[in-house]
């Protein structure tokens, strides 16, 4: 039944604490401040300025799609970034004040995407690239904030442009590069026009990811998915030379930055960074890293650069030893479960496509990590005892892993036909129950040395998408995409009672009390139902567009969360089933999301492999004591 319409109440924004994640999809995404204590890159929606030594985070905030490239001024007063966005509609560039964290202005020319952006060397100008369904090129003044002019990025029989790149010394030339073209521009400013100029490569047909300039502008060099660098001179518009003539790197030079002492440093779409010189391109120094490298940015004069990778590796390298350290790392799949120990929460597990990592909470620091190559968790749970993560496959297995060494402690095989779908332990550490994607949960019983299948219940016909355990292991709920969200008696193994609704339920979780549950999932209803005899007692309206995937609610049960694929998270007032606050920041579906013992943080996962910490809104009087109260 439909609650009666009150009148609203105020929504505040949920503080954002602190976001494990870096986009490592985006070309030259990382970037190093020029005061050379901030690294500046994009998550989502959000640009991250990050105090490279003491791990202080700062968010700009004002993008509605995900950030798809990132540019600093030459003195670092300025940030611009530009966005993706739905195609035929405005993809705005945001001008934003450093020192202030603020929005100065909104630009918006382009359709779709931003594909790159580049400030002039005085900070006069700002050029901006159009996506595929753009295909323009924009110069801006900055201190009028309005276009100068623009102009078609490619000529009529070749590829898009994709990497802009300004003069280091002129603030009236850059050079844009993509798929069988290269172009150097000049800007006549009297007139408001561009005029571009094409690069002679001969029969040399290649595809651009890349570009380097030289400190003085004598030359600039591409790097091609074919593996080789181009040397073109911009004032003659010829190729110079191009190399390696032999051994093309393998997958692409995808990154380039020109030194000041000359050489290159180079990165490829395999991993490998490298120093090298013009003409041979043979790399001088060189290292392998974790992921193909998309972006290598220099602090000062490059005696010390970072480099981002594609599996969301940042990696600081000196440049005499070339020794590689990895100083943020996070997951790059959907994390798909987030789980604290029992009663604390300095630290939290999470797992995503083929690893399961243990985080702690204040430092963001990963501490641990544990790699099942070619699968996929899918759920993850502490013991109570903390002495194993117990945790559920795609190939069917149930895992159990010690938490300090990550070594395999047992594994259930064939534990579900099709894979384990989620998973929960009893208190007493003596049972493990899980649910499979055919349906069936299972009741493990967990000896020293054994672990036996105590019942196969079957009465769910679809995948079981979470399960909860009453405090005295007596019950448990779990919920399921058959729409039926089932109450299972544990001592004598048999159905309770069984919750009907047209929905794919998602998430579900108990009342502290015990006599009531809440549950979600595709309908966007957050229903309440009691456990006694399965009748729906409230339905809200979760959010107004698409599923809602996780929930929890506080150890007093005042208040709830919730996180879906409105990428909002949501904190709600039990009995008034109002929403109190909203925190945004997620760019991908939220997948989970867990308040932590103690009622500190909400963290939130979602399908971008962004691990989000929020501030929790409200002071318990005593932790644990059944009165909360606002701040």
């Amino acid at each position: 039944m439909e609650e009666p319409i009150k009148p609203k109440a105020e929504v505040t924004e949920l503080q954002l604490e602190a976001v494990i994640g870096f986009n490592g999809h985006v070309p030259s995404g990382l970037k190093c401040h020029p005061d050379q204590e901030h690294l500046v890159y994009p998550l989502g929606c959000t640009v991250l300025i990050q105090a490279i030594n003491t791990q202080d985070q700062k968010f700009l905030h004002g993008h509605d799609n995900n950030v798809s490239c990132v540019s600093i001024s030459q003195d670092g007063s300025f940030i611009a970034s530009g966005q993706v966005t739905f195609m035929g509609f405005k993809a705005d560039i945001i001008l934003w004040d450093y020192k202030k964290r603020e929005l100065i202005t909104r630009l918006s020319l382009h359709k779709g995407k931003i594909e790159a952006l580049a400030f002039s060397p005085n900070d006069l100008y700002l050029v901006s690239l159009g996506g595929p369904d753009d295909g323009s090129v924009v110069v801006w003044n900055i201190a009028q904030k309005e276009a100068i002019c623009g102009s078609p990025a490619a000529g009529l029989n070749v590829g898009n442009a994709t990497t802009v790149y300004y003069s280091r010394c002129r603030d009236e030339m850059f050079v844009t590069a993509g798929n069988g073209t290269i172009r150097v521009w000049e800007l006549d400013l009297p007139n408001r026009k561009i005029w571009p100029a094409e690069c002679q490569t001969g029969q040399m047909k290649r595809i651009i990811l890349s570009i380097g300039m030289a400190e003085d502008d004598s030359f600039f060099y591409l790097g091609t998915t074919t593996g080789d660098v181009l040397k073109m001179n911009p004032r003659t518009k010829l190729l110079a030379d191009t190399g390696p003539a032999k051994d093309k790197y393998t997958l692409g030079v995808s990154a380039l930055r020109c030194l000041k002492m000359g050489g290159l440093l180079a990165g490829t779409g395999a991993g490998l960074l490298f120093f090298c010189k013009s003409p041979s391109y043979k790399p001088i120094k060189k290292t392998q890293l974790q992921g193909g490298v998309t972006s290598i940015t220099l602090r000062g004069e490059g005696h010390q650069f970072f480099v981002g990778t594609e599996e969301s590796h940042i990696y600081c390298v000196n440049f005499t030893d070339f020794k590689e350290t990895l100083i943020a790392t996070c997951h790059f799949e959907a994390v798909q479960d987030i789980v604290f120990p029992f009663g604390t929460d300095e630290l939290f597990a999470t797992c995503a496509k083929r690893d399961i990592r243990v985080w702690h909470t204040l430092s963001n620091r990963e501490l641990l990590r544990i790699t099942v190559p070619n699968m996929t968790c899918h759920g993850i749970d502490f013991m109570r005892d903390g002495k194993s993560i117990i945790s559920g496959w795609n190939d069917g297995k149930i895992r159990a892993f010690a938490p300090e060494t990550g070594r395999l402690l047992y594994a259930i095989d064939n534990a579900h036909r099709i894979g384990v779908t989620a998973i929960a332990t009893t208190s007493d550490c003596k049972r493990i129950i899980s649910g499979g994607g055919e349906g069936e949960v299972r009741v493990w019983l967990i000896g020293c040395q054994t672990q036996k299948l105590e019942e196969a219940l079957k009465e769910h016909n679809s995948s079981v998408s979470c399960i909860k355990v009453k405090r005295n292991n007596e019950e448990c709920v779990t919920a399921s995409t058959d729409g039926t969200c089932i109450i299972w008696d544990l001592l004598r193994l048999r159905r309770n009672q069984m919750i009907l609704s047209n929905t794919l339920f998602q998430c579900v979780c108990y009342h502290p009390e015990e006599f009531q549950i809440i549950t979600s999932g595709t309908d966007r209803k957050i229903a309440y139902w009691e456990v006694f005899d399965g009748s729906v007692i409230r339905e809200l309206e979760g959010s107004l567009s698409g599923s809602i995937n996780g929930m929890d609610i506080t150890q007093e049960g005042m208040h709830f969360v919730t996180g879906g694929n409105d990428h909002l998270v949501k904190v709600w007032d039990y009995n008034e089933g109002e929403v109190t606050h909203i925190g945004v920041g997620h760019s991908g579906n939220i997948m989970r999301i867990r308040i932590s013992p103690g009622n500190q943080y909400i963290i939130s996962v979602s399908a971008d492999g962004a691990i989000l910490r929020w501030k929790y809104p409200f002071s318990s009087c005593s932790r644990g004591d059944a009165t909360e109260q606002s701040c």
